[in-house]
């Protein structure tokens, strides 16, 4: 097998953070109600995939501040000596033109309404998985999040949170008719619910028994795609049931390289784990001489990785440049030389963060599950299907309206995707899921997260404790108020614009589980959120 990077004693923070271990099978995620959702499934005779669907589903309930049934989703998923990937990213509808998106009055994609509209994948996603993988029916899967959706469950900290935030600036911008579904579903009493209030969403409770009864088939051919259709009529979208039931996800061949002698395993474009695949090459070519110039590297890598993926990054099949010739050895070491003692600024559009939820499940029988679901930013576009608890994402944002440029609005197209599952593997052996969710912070995580974890030898949970950067723009980096002041001095030499953090929320938040040699599984959780490891 492989020697394990990581001291499990290597932990330099002061408050310390435990390591889960345990053998038959492990959860990760970062609310307690979803890990123990999966733990539940697996106990019930479930393998990991069945425990992933479960923990997605309880995700949409407990979690819809960055989720909902309306979203997409990718996951990748370790089988008998394999590794899968699924994209469950949906197109934008056939009648979604630039010209429309222009005759309602907007210059560039917009955040909320029917224009940022794509259709739904995470339902299908679920499907996907368990056609393919699943031990359980689809409704016992799914049973646990419709029991706590129709029963109600207390709102964890974190999302209570993020839930008051976007209810103050929902209801500034959410004023049409069309929006006030929204507001009868997730401010009942019209306000947010707060830390331990309990919230119900028997809607949702109902939608989640109707998709697992119908394998997701309502949702994209029967009467759940209806009235997703009929809301889109009456409020002036374009969505239609053809849009629906031409759906399907579809199975990709992950990408690898090396990092530190482990391979880095990220899903193809239209996804950008192609941004971390790339930094990662970059750097695997740097030899840093202390931590300051580690930082300052993984900071000019992404930039160039961020500025190629912004320029040529989009569904694959209007991708002039293949995500190959952007990992093509020749073409990394060209732009590896660009990397020098100083900071350039890459003129990019600002890096927003997002929404997501992520996920790592692991069984028994060494069946691995790293997935991803998100519904972009938030709650997504405002527009909840009546009577559903059907949240709509607003993955259409990342569409542009530049006619020559990749990633432009086209019908049956999908947009740049920031939500990326990752993996790891060592000469051939599965080592483990993880990921780091948050819109574009997510590649920028997933570099940190393994520079921590297999360069500096830090064991997983200080990993994900570590302190970490967030650079949105030039030479603009946001980084943590516990980052190294030596550090964050030597970088404003080198001409990087260092701010520190004021607000809760823009470094992501990760779950790691590790298979060690001997069949056992460590698992890490986020501190930064509600995060948990089930473990049996």
């Amino acid at each position: 097998m492989f020697e394990v990077p990581f001291n499990p004693c290597n932990y330099p923070y002061p408050s310390r953070r435990t390591v889960i271990y345990g053998k038959s099978g492990m959860v990760a995620t970062a609310h307690p109600l979803a890990a123990q959702a999966g733990l539940r499934i697996l106990q019930k005779g479930g393998n990991a995939v069945d425990a992933a669907i479960a923990v997605a589903a309880m995700l949409t309930v407990v979690e819809p501040t960055s989720n909902g049934i309306g979203g997409d989703a990718f996951a990748l998923v370790w089988s008998q000596g394999q590794l899968h990937g699924l994209n469950a990213s949906g197109p934008a509808p056939q009648h979604l033109t630039p010209a429309w998106i222009r005759s309602h009055g907007f210059s560039r994609m917009p955040a909320y309404g029917w224009g940022a509209v794509t259709v739904p994948g995470i339902p299908a996603a679920w499907a996907s998985l368990h056609t393919r993988f699943g031990r359980l029916s689809l409704i016992d899967d799914l049973g646990p999040a419709i029991e706590v959706a129709d029963q109600g469950h207390p709102v964890a900290p974190t999302v209570a949170y993020f839930w008051c935030r976007a209810y103050d600036r929902y209801s500034q911008v959410l004023t049409a008719p069309e929006f006030a579904e929204w507001f009868r579903v997730f401010a009942p009493g019209g306000h947010p619910p707060e830390a331990g209030a309990i919230w119900r969403a028997p809607d949702h409770a109902r939608t989640l028994e109707d998709i697992g009864q119908s394998h997701a088939e309502s949702f994209y051919r029967g009467s759940l795609a209806e009235r997703i259709v009929d809301f889109s009529r009456c409020t002036g979208g374009v969505l239609t049931l053809e849009d629906l039931a031409d759906y399907e996800p579809e199975w990709v061949s992950p990408l690898a390289v090396s990092f530190h002698g482990y391979d880095v395993w990220e899903l193809p474009p239209n996804g950008q784990g192609l941004v971390a695949l790339m930094a990662l090459k970059m750097l695997d070519g740097l030899v840093p001489v202390n931590d300051e110039e580690r930082v300052h590297f993984q900071i000019e890598a992404l930039k160039l990785a961020f500025e190629d993926a912004f320029c040529h990054l989009a569904d694959p099949r209007f991708m002039a440049l293949p995500a190959e010739t952007l990992l093509d050895d020749a073409y990394i070491a060209s732009r590896r030389a660009l990397i020098g003692q100083e900071a350039q600024p890459r003129v990019i559009d600002a890096l927003h963060p997002g929404g997501t939820v992520y996920l790592a499940t692991a069984d028994g029988e060494g069946m691995m599950v790293s997935y991803i679901q998100s519904n972009y930013a938030g709650f997504g576009s405002g527009l909840v299907v009546p009577g559903t608890g059907i949240a709509l994402q607003n993955r259409g944002q990342l569409f542009r309206l530049d006619d020559r440029h990749a990633n432009r609005l086209e019908p049956g197209k999908r947009p740049y995707h920031t939500i990326i599952p990752a993996f790891l593997t060592y000469q051939g052996h599965p080592v483990g899921p993880f990921g780091v969710m948050g819109g574009f912070m997510q590649p920028q995580g997933h570099v940190q997260v393994l520079s921590y974890l297999l360069e500096r030898t830090l064991n997983p949970q200080a990993a994900l404790d570590a302190p970490r950067f967030y650079w949105d723009a030039g030479n603009r980096v946001i980084c943590e108020p516990h980052f190294s002041a030596t550090i964050l001095e030597g970088l404003k030499r080198r001409g990087h614009d260092v701010h520190l953090a004021s607000e809760t929320g823009l470094f992501g938040r990760g779950e790691i589980i590790w298979r060690l040699p001997s069949g056992v599984y460590l698992g890490s959780t986020e501190p930064r959120a509600d995060g948990y490891i089930a473990a049996w």
